[in-house]
């Protein structure tokens, strides 16, 4: 790693938030003023001003700065590799009639006004026995989106619905990675870890379902869903020939992953499974042509026009209503394209968070907040914070328990709390608030696969947002806030736990 300048200085608090207005400023007149939503431009320029910052105020040197961009984008080329491999399995269970499958039998099976706990209950399950919450949302997430349209749901709702339940498996299975690195971060043990986060999921999850049964009532369009369903199942089957051989693919996936095979080659035999059952079903011209088609479906995306095949008179409304939808639902989705410009918002963002953390511009803005604790309850208020704040300013997860659970591991251990409080504020802030960012890697990755802004289903995303209120009102009260005695605590202290 390349040398910081001996001179360097210690950044601050008024410094190290030049950087933050700055973005802020420069989002707001993004959105406000040029009506974008495309987040990479601010994302560059703030990261020069935090650089310029970092130069010629805190005699930084470039190779310094540069050496902490690289590494902060490093730690997401794994998320950013399992991006390029879900667009190209999307398109090619599209193609291959995998997802039109999966959406006729949900339709056939969901009841529409069940369909949002369905939608939450089902990304639960999945996630919970794969740990992904990614794997989730890029396969029965899909899935559930087009059922959702189908039915007449807000496609916010049922993007919320599915991360809310994609989430809860990433912050409680123990095969997630988040749940073996926060208690890794706080010096807690995983058992531990999950038992002490029942405590703020459970409330959590049973109010979401509460607040999805309620929107049930009315989230679908009752007058004509029945009408719009059935034509909808009569278009696909029209285009795709549906056989239950191609539910083999996301049962080889979801086995893969729950016996621990790793993700990403996981995600790669679902997607060449989903390739070649196409080729075996779905009718082609010839082989050949069939080939060349999937392999450029894995990179274009897949393409479907059914509306201008269809007769300009003789056809009823209903028909063409679900032609239009069935293509919207289809056409030009998945491929390693569709994710190009989501990586480069997550390149942009890491860029940011790198600069941030190599400076002490990110350490600073933490250290200053420990200033204000003064129990238990305000130091766990500021984990939250803090964990919330650099999933905003350096856009990845992962960041966001590590440098938090860096920084307050000692100060929990000094106030005689056990290790394990401070990995549950870990993640009832650090993972579940990341898809609720749209620049952050989960809130990228989120939009771009269900295909709906993040913050167009971040109100609905209950779980993600309650989560953290539910854990700030028991570091308020001290409910299951659990102490270890102060012989345990210097123990630790000195062992370094």
């Amino acid at each position: 790693m390349p040398e910081a300048n001996p001179s360097a200085r210690r950044p601050t608090f008024l410094l190290a938030l030049v950087p933050v207005v700055a973005l802020v400023a420069l989002l707001y007149v993004n959105v406000r003023v040029f009506e974008s939503a495309d987040s990479q431009v601010p994302l560059v320029l703030a990261t020069a001003v935090a650089t310029l910052v970092g130069v010629g105020f805190l005699k930084r040197t470039w190779s310094d700065i540069e050496d902490g961009i690289v590494r902060s984008i490093g730690m997401a080329m794994r998320a950013i590799l399992i991006l390029l491999v879900i667009g190209m399995l999307i398109a090619s269970w599209i193609q291959a009639g995998v997802v039109p499958l999966l959406i006729v039998y949900g339709l056939k099976l969901i009841s529409p006004a069940a369909f949002l706990v369905t939608c939450c209950l089902v990304c639960r399950v999945v996630s919970l026995a794969s740990g992904s919450s990614w794997t989730t949302a890029g396969t029965v997430g899909v899935a559930l989106m087009g059922i959702g349209a189908t039915l007449g749901v807000s496609p916010g709702m049922v993007a919320g619905a599915v991360v809310s339940g994609a989430y809860f498996g990433d912050k409680m299975s123990p095969l997630s990675d988040t749940t073996n690195l926060a208690p890794a971060m706080a010096g807690s043990t995983l058992v531990e870890h999950i038992r002490h986060m029942v405590w703020t999921v459970t409330p959590s999850l049973l109010a979401a379902l509460g607040v999805y049964v309620f929107l049930g009532r009315g989230a679908h369009d009752a007058g004509g869903s029945l009408e719009r369903v059935n034509a909808v199942i009569a278009t696909i089957e029209t285009r795709y020939v549906l056989s239950p051989w191609l539910l083999v693919p996301p049962v080889l996936i979801l086995g893969l992953v729950v016996s621990r095979f790793p993700a990403l080659p996981a995600l790669v035999i679902g997607t060449f499974a989903g390739t070649i059952l196409g080729l075996a079903v779905q009718p082609m011209a010839s082989f050949t042509e069939g080939v060349r088609e999937a392999f450029g479906v894995l990179f274009g995306g897949c393409s479907l026009d059914l509306v201008s095949s269809l007769p300009a008179e003789g056809v009823g409304e209903a028909r063409r209503e679900a032609a239009l939808l069935v293509q919207s639902l289809f056409h030009e989705q998945g491929g390693m394209r569709r994710m190009l410009p989501t990586i480069a918002l997550v390149i942009c963002a890491l860029s940011f968070g790198g600069v941030m953390e190599r400076t002490g511009l990110l350490g600073a803005l933490a250290e200053k907040l420990l200033t204000v604790v003064r129990g238990a309850g305000s130091l766990i208020a500021v984990t939250l914070g803090t964990c919330i704040g650099v999933n905003v300013l350096a856009s990845d997860q992962y960041m966001a328990i590590v440098i938090p659970g860096r920084m307050y591991r000692t100060a929990f251990l000094k106030r005689g709390l056990h290790p394990k409080n401070l990995s549950r504020a870990l993640e009832d802030s650090a993972t579940v608030t990341s898809p609720l960012v749209p620049w952050n890697t989960c809130g990228a990755q989120m939009s771009a696969v269900l295909g709906v802004a993040t913050m167009a289903y971040a109100p609905w995303a209950v779980l993600n947002w309650l989560c953290p209120l539910v854990s700030l009102f028991y570091g308020a009260t001290g409910i299951s806030i659990t102490r270890i005695p102060e012989e345990e605590a210097k123990r630790r202290l000195e062992e370094g736990e």
